[in-house]
């Protein structure tokens, strides 16, 4: 059976929610498909805090696992107040993005973790999006890196896929799931877990 490793990286103070998109939509994929698809989380250590305060046990540390071995890379985002940043823009955790971004592997970011992308210096010149608000700070963040900001839900620029925040978690992980299988077996995973299919308008939506 083929087998396809998706690696996501878990940083102190990531959001939960931004995490359970991919493990879910992945396990209802290896239930159906001829492909098996394995998930390993993995954090600098371990537990490792959520943003709203539980502890979470990766299951392998960084130190612990061959980069290449995985064929496409999840970064949920989290809270500055959580430490997110602290982890998530260290060197370890950037050059993981580097890694992947080297081989053209699928990246995923969802909400914040945009800004890890920016600071590995993978997105410079290229299209996305990242959680802003009123005033615009994350926005500026991104495009201090030469980043061409887009304001939409999901942005894909080649293999690097953004998004704007928690409630795009599934459909960033239905967009992942299509890059590594094909549109209509993530149609068919979206039919079977009841997922709805956002209109036209909500892709090309302004998220302030």
């Amino acid at each position: 059976m083929m087998q396809k490793r998706v690696l996501i990286l878990l940083a102190s103070g990531f959001e939960v929610m931004e995490a359970g998109c991919f493990t879910e939509v992945f396990g209802w994929a290896s239930l159906y498909s001829p492909i098996s698809f394995e998930q390993l989380s993995v954090g600098l250590c371990s537990p490792v805090k959520t943003t709203f305060g539980f502890d979470v046990l990766p299951e392998k540390l960084l130190s612990h696992i061959t980069l290449e071995d995985f064929d496409a890379l999840v970064i949920p985002g989290g809270f500055g107040d959580a430490g997110f940043y602290d982890e998530a823009l260290s060197e370890p955790f950037l050059e993981v993005v580097r890694n992947f971004d080297r081989r053209a592997a699928p990246i995923a970011a969802v909400c914040v973790s945009a800004l890890c992308l920016a600071a590995a210096g993978v997105l410079k010149g290229r299209k996305a999006t990242i959680y802003h608000q009123a005033g615009g700070t994350r926005k500026a963040q991104l495009e201090s890196y030469d980043v061409r900001f887009v304001d939409e839900p999901i942005v894909i620029d080649g293999h690097i896929m953004t998004s704007t925040g928690p409630g795009t978690g599934i459909e960033l992980a239905l967009t992942l799931l299509e890059t590594l299988t094909t549109p209509e077996f993530a149609t068919e995973i979206r039919h079977r877990m009841r997922i709805p299919l956002p209109d036209a308008k909500w892709y090309r939506e302004a998220q302030v």
